[in-house]
């Protein structure tokens, strides 16, 4: 089957079922993207806090393409299987003012850069003390929807979009709904790592290239997007064991916020992090979920840090 490439600057701010594609294929083939970061290269290694006052938000989040799939149609599925990630050399992790879970409580910009050795099995620094073991996925990918006009891509949607799921890296398959002839597939917002629930907003950033195969489910009929993947999904960081914290109560937000808060807590009193570094690690690789929601009226929730950051 033929392999195509589709360059970083046939980009877009923005899900418009009105775009022209930068592209046709069929399923079966192959396709390369390349990505521009989160800030749509507003932002560069050089780059300070101050960088992150000025941002233009019309310019977050861009995406490459839309690629046209030949034969998909409404009520079919697109699927996507990611192969291989071409990594950058650096990225960035920001606390943009106003953005992120405890936004009320971190109202300063913080900017923190990352060099990234893509030959190492711990190629992301933290200071002295962490290492931050790279995995590479697609913060963003999805279709057009069916509604005309131009639509944000910072929400998810049923046709995917802003998924943030870790787990969409190499090994994975995306299942996406189609709403418009062609499904219009569009890829970006790359991350080197994030932790379930990008807590703070933002992941290690990075621009990069990204292959995938594309296939087309005809007459799937998914109300959202699906997923499987090709083995277990936290070996690059469970071989140390974690410490978790946990909030609990009637509100499920709530107590998502308390056990981010405690882990911040926890991690700033054992490896004498400030608070800002603590959130941001909290962002990059740690792990939010649901530990229970039957038990009425009040709701578990935990966080989960890898101890092997520190080792």
């Amino acid at each position: 089957m033929q392999s195509h490439t589709v360059h970083k600057e046939c980009g877009h701010f923005g899900w418009d079922n009105s775009l022209d594609p930068v592209l046709s294929a069929k399923p079966g083939e192959t396709v390369e993207i390349e990505t521009v970061d989160a800030s749509g290269g507003q932002l560069n290694p050089k780059s300070d806090p101050a960088s992150l006052i000025d941002l233009d938000f019309a310019k977050i989040n861009p995406v490459t393409g839309p690629v046209f799939v030949e034969g998909a149609e409404p009520g079919d599925a697109i699927a996507i299987s990611f192969l291989e990630f071409g990594q950058a050399d650096w990225g960035w992790t920001a606390l943009i003012p106003g953005f992120g879970l405890l936004a009320d409580e971190f109202p300063d910009p913080t900017l923190l850069i990352w060099s990234i050795d893509t030959h190492s099995t711990n190629p992301a620094l933290f200071g002295d003390c962490g290492k931050i073991p790279l995995k590479p996925f697609c913060g963003t990918a999805g279709l057009a929807p069916a509604a005309p006009g131009l639509h944000s891509v910072v929400p998810p949607r049923r046709v995917g979009g802003n998924l943030d799921i870790r787990d969409n890296c190499v090994g994975t398959t995306l299942y996406l709904p189609v709403e418009v002839e062609g499904g219009l597939l569009s890829l970006g917002d790359t991350h080197a790592a994030q932790g379930d629930g990008e807590v703070c907003g933002t992941a290690i950033e990075s621009p990069m290239s990204v292959s995938i195969k594309i296939d087309l489910i005809k007459s799937a009929n998914y109300a959202f997007p699906r997923f499987e993947t090709k083995g277990p999904v936290t070996r690059n960081v469970d071989s140390k064991g974690y410490i978790a914290a946990t909030g609990i109560g009637t509100d499920l937000m709530q107590a998502a916020k308390d056990s981010v808060k405690g882990m911040i807590d926890w991690l700033c009193a054992r490896q004498g992090l400030s608070d800002a570094d603590a959130y941001m690690l909290c962002s990059i690789c740690g792990d939010l979920r649901i530990s229970q929601i039957v038990d009425a009226p009040n709701w578990t929730v935990s966080f989960y840090f890898p101890k092997q950051i520190f080792d």
